[in-house]
């Protein structure tokens, strides 16, 4: 699940010396509204058909425009998770990728990172969702698993977060292979987990749109 392995080779870089109207003739081919910006080969950041139309200058180069998300980057070696952490922090579609001297390797884009990450957790496996509330010092999957397991289901993947709430605690979520949650639930509570959401579904997602909605609640941001 490294960044390496789903560098997106269809999406080419452009060079300062490049001017704006290759950058909008490249985009409309390859159907993005964004482009990463290599120079000397290190990473310099990304174009926007929006800036493009902001500045009206056909004749400038790329050198010329301000670039955003000049840091929007991982190294090769990063898990699939960091490169959407990054992208959602920089609200950008795609991530540049560099080596250990930090040298340009090419892109990975949002939809590709969802998709490879929505499939590594389970997340189109049918089941429902758990969200829990606890100290970080209360926390051990392995007795949480213990008592979901008494119900006869499994966990099939789990996410910690902080709980945005209080400061304190951190937010369990669970992803079990039992749709129907009733029993599951209660028998968290009388262990005295505290439940602050759940959701079930019915059986997989289908479209990127819907397996992203899914991965937002997935991980409840």
């Amino acid at each position: 699940m490294r960044a390496l392995d789903f560098i997106n080779h269809l999406i080419p870089p452009l060079k300062f010396t490049d001017k704006v109207t290759m950058a909008l003739s490249w985009m409309e081919e390859i159907r993005t509204n964004i482009l990463p910006v290599a120079d000397k080969g290190g990473f310099k950041g990304f174009i926007t058909d929006e800036i493009i139309y902001d500045i009206n200058n056909p004749d400038l180069t790329i050198g010329e425009v301000e670039l955003l998300a000049a840091s929007c980057v991982v190294q090769l070696d990063r898990h699939i998770y960091e490169v959407l952490r990054i992208s959602s922090e920089n609200q950008v579609s795609m991530v540049a990728v560099v080596d250990k001297e930090m040298k340009y390797q090419g892109v990975v884009t949002e939809e590709d990172a969802v998709t490879a990450f929505t499939d590594s957790i389970s997340i189109q496996t049918p089941g429902g969702v758990l969200i829990l509330s606890m100290f970080m010092t209360d926390y051990s999957l392995y007795d949480i698993a213990r008592v979901v397991e008494s119900e006869n289901a499994k966990v099939l993947s789990s996410f910690i977060s902080n709980d945005p709430l209080d400061d304190s605690k951190i937010k369990v979520t669970l992803k079990t292979d039992q749709v129907e949650l009733r029993h599951i639930k209660a028998t968290l509570e009388r262990f005295g987990y505290k439940i602050i959401d759940h959701y079930q579904e019915d059986g997989g997602v289908s479209g990127e749109q819907d397996r992203l909605g899914n991965l937002l609640r997935f991980l409840d941001i």
